[in-house]
């Protein structure tokens, strides 16, 4: 693995869409983790490399640009997602340690904030986490696929122990942050079995999470290149079933109602009780659900 030290011009960088935040921050180009499906390796091709896993380009300017914009008569303080396209909190960081840097900005000009991750590192922020979230609004989740750690460490190998990641929003559900777990992307045949998501459901009402989000792999562009190699070469024996779901880059209608009424019923089954209040305003969390299949 590869780091090169790069400069960038903007902390943050304006989205246009359906998600319920408008800004995104992103402290690394390509991820460490080497997660089967990831969706971002179409992102390397705009700096002119193919190796998103290998090639890490870490913004070391990434704070004092970030104060540039914070501290801007122009700012709104609106909310800020971190880690839209690569894990703020993967192995690089714990080389260059840029996040805590970035929180205690958060902190000084009072910006609210969503991070997503799939490693336990976080926790070494968790001081300033906390103190971000008695000053505003600050939501913690942690991406999840499975509970099976043989199945974790072929599509993840190196992310957190999924068990980490629970322990991870059980700490943070103490604080004021709201926490939340996204069970993305759900793999057909492989972490969509009733075994895997009851486990799931379960240890996420356990924890203490405010909300989890279902989402069916999406094969687009060099992903479903990178996906079918792994399968043909890893899982050779579901090759067939799941090439033969994805004719496109989403699964047919009939697998989605199917998965759609099996997450019904664990939903049922798991309600979850921290009833905290989620920054995120709850008609863009319900339209969230419906794209994403709750």
């Amino acid at each position: 693995m590869a780091y090169q030290e790069i400069t960038c011009k903007s902390a943050c960088h304006k989205i246009d869409g359906f998600l319920p935040y408008e800004w995104d921050l992103n402290v690394y180009r390509g991820c460490g983790h080497r997660c089967t499906y990831c969706f971002a390796l179409y992102s390397h091709k705009y700096i002119n490399s193919v190796n998103f896993f290998d090639d890490i380009f870490v913004k070391t300017n990434i704070a004092e640009s970030l104060e540039k914009q914070l501290s801007s008569k122009n700012w709104k303080r609106e909310v800020i997602n971190l880690g839209g396209v690569t894990d703020s909190y993967q192995p690089a960081e714990k080389k260059y340690k840029l996040m805590p840097e970035i929180l205690k900005l958060l902190i000084k000009y009072k910006t609210p904030v969503t991070i997503s991750t799939k490693s336990k590192l976080i926790l070494r922020d968790y001081d300033l986490i906390a103190e971000l979230a008695e000053k505003v609004p600050v939501n913690i989740a942690c991406t999840i696929t499975t509970v099976d750690e043989k199945v974790r460490e072929l599509i993840e190998p190196n992310t957190s122990l999924s068990s980490e990641r629970f322990k991870v929003l059980k700490e943070f559900s103490k604080t004021n942050a709201s926490t939340g777990v996204h069970m993305m992307p759900v793999i057909p045949y492989l972490t969509d079995t009733y075994q895997n998501l009851d486990g799931l459901f379960m240890n996420a009402q356990e924890c203490g999470a405010c909300y989890v989000i279902t989402d069916i792999l999406n094969l687009r562009g060099q992903t479903r290149k990178v996906f079918f190699e792994f399968v043909k070469n890893q899982l050779p024996n579901l090759y067939s079933k799941i090439s033969s779901l994805y004719k496109n880059y989403f699964v047919d209608k009939e697998y989605r109602m199917q998965f759609k009424e099996k997450s019904k019923q664990l939903r049922i089954k798991y309600p979850l009780k921290n009833k905290k209040r989620i920054f995120i305003p709850e008609k863009d969390i319900e339209a969230e659900r419906q794209l994403m299949l709750f």
